[in-house]
């Protein structure tokens, strides 16, 4: 099992589904974590929910997309905590539409939380990593990476983190940092649950269909993505970098 004890971590978007799951994970061992989140008040929840625990959190407020922000919350966690060692850029939005019906906001949107928020938050991030000569970082991409119908914007920003993951780890491997991704397939959360009800499908019978279209006939869980953030920031993983796990239950096989 991975020790995390005097290690801190920054997890952007964990107030809820897959962010609180990793910020679970890596507390139960050892971890001291900053959940990061559009608000406080958001984030909070997850802290107390560590806290209770036993763990060790803050709630930290930022727009991922605006630098000054992200620059305030990740000085307030080293202020906190006195360093920060991992970083999972897993803030994300989606403004799903056929590419003749998506706007240029759809468009916008979704490159701001997802590219430029992990580009500012990783640059912000590593101004602390490299000093140290240590840091983990993981970049949240998804199966939709591969292509997936009424997702050009969605699609197209999780494609882009795998190559800003790649050349990341090139840029910072001499710092001994280093930088993957992981790819969820359907992992059942408040966002796919959405999907659901704007689709007008009843959720039981979504969850059903997706299960029954998987090899192992299941839905996935923020645990189950929480795991493998687990091995990418343990020493275990020291030599892994610029890899893309792809989490999907092996629908990608199909």
């Amino acid at each position: 099992m991975a020790d995390l004890t005097d290690r801190v971590a920054l997890i952007t978007g964990a107030a809820r589904g897959i962010g609180a799951g990793i910020a679970r994970r890596l507390a139960e061992n050892g971890a001291a974590v900053g959940v990061l989140d559009l608000s406080e008040e958001s984030a909070a929840e997850t802290v107390r929910a560590l806290q209770a625990t036993g763990g060790s959190a803050v709630a930290l407020e930022a727009d991922v997309a605006d630098a000054v922000s992200v620059d305030a919350a990740v000085e307030r966690l080293v202020d906190r905590f006195g360093r920060l060692d991992i970083l999972i850029n897993n803030a994300g939005v989606t403004r799903d539409n056929l590419l003749f019906k998506m706007t240029s906001d759809d468009w916008d949107s979704v490159m701001q939380v997802h590219l430029r928020g992990a580009f500012n938050v990783t640059k912000s991030a590593q101004r602390f990593m490299v000093p140290a000569k240590y840091g983990r970082i993981v970049n949240m991409s998804s199966t939709s990476a591969l292509g997936n119908r009424g997702q050009a914007n969605y699609a197209a920003a999780k494609a882009g983190l795998q190559g800003f993951t790649k050349t990341v780890a090139i840029e910072l491997g001499p710092f001994g940092i280093t930088v993957n991704a992981i790819a969820p397939g359907y992992i059942d959360t408040e966002m796919t649950r959405a999907t659901a009800e704007r689709l007008g499908v009843p959720l039981e019978q979504r969850l059903a269909e997706v299960a029954a279209a998987t090899p192992v006939r299941r839905v996935g869980q923020p645990a189950d993505i929480a795991e493998a953030a687990l091995y990418f920031v343990s020493e275990e993983a020291s030599y892994v970098t610029g890899q893309v796990l792809y989490v999907d239950g092996g629908r990608g096989l199909l």
